[in-house]
């Protein structure tokens, strides 16, 4: 069985972003909204562990297509993403589909000092465009060589995503769907954090970065889009058959409650 994304894999994900049932709202300000997807009654120990979190923005002034050019650009997101520490596509394996590299620092998480240890993924990307929508999906998966390193926690992408569908022909509702595990011992105010702050600030810089892309993408190859047009891809092509799916529970915790405690003491104190 390939481990490649099929049309039910997309089509589910649709699902996901439309749903509204078994989902808790954490956050509606701005155009903007959060939910995490809470447990439905009566389903025992089956519950998961890493909740789901959803964000929907309705934006006024960026096309569907733009937006959807803008979350594939990897040159890009080096000009606009902080989080970043490090990048990269690693090979094609199919024509819409890759295996990459992502680290973020642990700044993601909005701490200053930084208590938290970087955080790395490799996963596996697939896309579909349609008349109406445009979808992107990634999972974690294992890579020969590219296994956990001592620099960065090697978390897990269960399932993210984002759904981009247009409204007009400047506008576009962009959703945003994650259940990722960042492995590690975070205590529960980490999570809520990063649930109703970090995520809408996330979209707002996504939006912000959507507005500026075509003037940039103007001086920066703009006939380059090998996500849309698979004969300009210069990556090797890889067999899928060499990744596997990336379980969490493969993966070794780190404890770092110690480290957060210490930075929410300094904060309450100052």
């Amino acid at each position: 069985m390939s481990i490649l994304p099929d049309e039910a894999t997309f089509a589910d994900f649709r699902n996901q972003c439309s749903s509204t049932e078994n989902w808790a709202s954490k956050y509606d300000k701005h155009g903007i909204q959060v939910w995490v997807e809470v447990a439905p009654k009566n389903k025992g120990n089956n519950v998961p562990k890493v909740h789901k979190i959803k964000c929907k923005m309705t934006i006024k002034d960026v096309s569907a297509a733009t937006m959807y050019d803008v979350l594939h650009d990897g040159q890009y997101r080096k000009t606009w993403d902080s989080a970043m520490a490090e990048s990269y596509d690693i090979a094609r394996l199919s024509a819409n589909a890759d295996v990459g590299y992502y680290a973020c620092e642990d700044s993601f998480l909005g701490f200053s000092p930084k208590p938290i240890t970087n955080r790395d993924v490799v996963t596996l990307r697939s896309w579909q465009v349609n008349e109406d929508a445009y979808i992107i999906v990634n999972f974690s998966v294992k890579h020969p060589k590219y296994p956990p390193c001592k620099k960065a926690v090697r978390a897990v992408s269960i399932l993210t995503g984002y759904l981009v569908k247009p409204i007009g022909p400047n506008s576009c509702t962009f959703t945003y769907l994650s259940q990722a595990d960042p492995k590690g011992s975070l205590p529960k105010w980490v999570v809520n954090h990063a649930s109703k702050f970090l995520a809408p600030r996330v979209m707002k810089n996504v939006h912000k970065a959507a507005v500026a892309y075509p003037q940039w993408k103007e001086q920066n190859s703009p006939d380059l889009k090998p996500w849309l047009y698979p004969e300009q891809s210069t990556l090797p092509m890889m067999d899928p058959a060499e990744l596997s799916i990336q379980r969490a529970d493969s993966l070794e915790n780190v404890d770092e409650s110690s480290k957060v405690a210490a930075q929410q003491e300094n904060e309450d104190s100052s």
